[in-house]
């Protein structure tokens, strides 16, 4: 089986079992709990070889732009069974991308290690980089035969699951250099505030960490090269979307599995859904709004990967599959009390989750900005540097 069939037919096993993932996105809200099950079942898959260099066997080849449409796809299936275990296997495969990428200073054997412990342990990865309401930055101080990490971060994203931080800090010297250390959150000096407590996206454990004076030796840590690139940001924003996506389509799919349990339409007049042109017809425009956003995205990520450096016309296809697929979300996840009644507010059902998980994850920027990059783009030909608008 070549690459590409190897890829389709991890991103299929999953879709296989989005319903298995559904169930443990269920527990995990309700528990506010790491969705650890699903994690393993999706390690159980081979899932992480979409983020692994073919190099260390796995399926990307190790290009800037190769392989993103598998990863954003596998991203969009798993965020439909659920959406906190989606941002999580995209946090792993983001920070995949990075250590694993061209410019990526770590040595082979530390490249080595990540990759095995990926494929054959299920290491998850975390991107510790926010320092939002936390005081003074994180820094590394040199010492012998490494560096001392100290400082809070505020994001961690996937941090339930006790894996590997990158974490982003400053190295002191004159002047102070940008740098990142791998810390493995079991570190006996690294302190998890378990303060993660948010309406939606609760099994992301998106907690506070402090890593205090913890010694990291050379080997795993690096400069940072600089600013992120157009592709990797572009790929950022429709891993964001195909987050969105999938949770629009799980609560599609949760919807049409109540409907059909249900023994009446809306009205009396109605004897079953089927029979309910109301419900045929919100089913059926919800089918058609997340069609539509499910084919611009895919569209954007075959064009991140065949675009060529420079060119705006596949990244403001990047912006628009991020509005899409966010009103599409929200507008089928929002539906599915309207349609299905009073009954279906149980939280025996915990239907809500969609709605609290879809919106939690669209608030992390701003819609309204996306539209008015599209419109600039639509009236003058070209946008601003996605440095500049876009948010990690």
């Amino acid at each position: 089986m070549s690459t590409q069939g190897e890829a389709r037919a991890l991103i299929a096993a999953v879709r296989d079992r989005r319903g298995e993932l559904a169930e443990g996105g269920f527990a995990a809200d309700r528990d506010n709990a790491d969705p650890t099950a699903n994690l393993a079942l999706l390690a159980g898959l081979g899932v992480a070889r979409l983020a692994v260099p073919a190099a260390y066997g796995g399926l990307w080849d190790g290009t800037e732009r190769g392989g993103w449409g598998a990863v954003i796809r596998a991203v969009r299936e798993i965020s439909a069974g659920d959406g906190p275990t989606g941002q999580n296997w995209l946090t792993t495969a983001l920070v995949a991308r990075e250590l694993f990428g061209p410019d990526s200073g770590l040595p082979e054997p530390t490249r080595a290690e990540l990759a095995r412990r990926l494929l054959d342990d299920g290491l998850r990865l975390v991107s510790s980089a926010a320092e939002t309401g936390v005081s003074g930055r994180t820094t590394a101080r040199p010492v012998a035969g490494g560096v001392v990490l100290s400082g809070t971060k505020s994001f961690n994203t996937n941090s339930g699951g006790l894996g590997v931080a990158a974490v982003r800090c400053v190295l002191a010297g004159e002047p102070p250099t940008p740098h990142q250390v791998l810390v493995d959150l079991t570190h006996p000096q690294v302190r998890l505030h378990d303060d993660w407590d948010t309406m939606g996206q609760r099994g992301t454990r998106s907690q506070t960490v402090t890593y205090q004076d913890v010694f990291v030796p050379d080997g795993r840590h690096q400069p940072l090269a600089g600013p992120f690139s157009p592709v990797f940001l572009g790929a950022a924003m429709l891993l964001h979307a195909g987050l969105l996506q999938g949770i629009g389509e799980g609560a599609l799919d949760a919807l049409v599995q109540h409907t059909r349990t249900m023994e009446r339409g809306s009205l009396p007049q109605f004897a079953t859904p089927a029979e309910d042109p109301l419900i045929l017809r919100r089913l059926g425009a919800l089918s058609s709004r997340l069609a539509a956003s499910r084919a611009l995205l895919h569209t954007a990520a075959d064009q991140l990967e065949t675009g060529r450096d420079g060119e705006d016309d596949g990244t403001v296809d990047c912006f628009r599959a991020k509005v899409a697929a966010v009103d599409a979300a929200l507008e089928a996840a929002a539906g599915i009390h309207e349609i299905t009644g009073a009954r279906s507010t149980s939280n025996a059902f915990r239907y809500d989750r969609y709605w609290r998980n879809a919106r939690t994850f669209a608030s992390h920027d701003p819609t309204d900005a996306k539209n008015v990059y599209i419109g600039g783009y639509e009236l003058n030909g070209h946008l601003p540097a996605l440095s500049s608008i876009i948010r990690l």
